[in-house]
């Protein structure tokens, strides 16, 4: 997995269009292997993949207490600090 692309479901706040629609992107990089395709197809199969992304995080349900933002990040800072010293 890409490892730009991070989880977006159960934070508070929730996702920003900015974030699903990032998301999407390096996803569709991902599976094209191009960085910059042809504008055309590359716009609309980022557009149905943040239509899909937006659909499903709608969708899903969990009783977990949401997760923060800051939190996250000084886990994964942490994370870094120990596997790259």
């Amino acid at each position: 997995m890409c490892r730009n692309i991070r989880t977006l479901f159960n934070f508070e706040p929730p996702a920003t269009e900015e974030e699903i629609r990032a998301s999407a992107l390096q996803f569709v990089r991902k599976l094209s292997g191009f960085t910059h395709p042809s504008k055309a197809a590359f716009i609309q199969a980022v557009d149905e993949v943040s239509d899909a992304a937006r659909r499903l995080l709608a969708s899903l349900e969990t009783a977990a207490p949401a997760r923060d933002r800051e939190v996250e990040a000084a886990k994964a800072r942490e994370r870094a600090r120990v596997r790259f010293g």
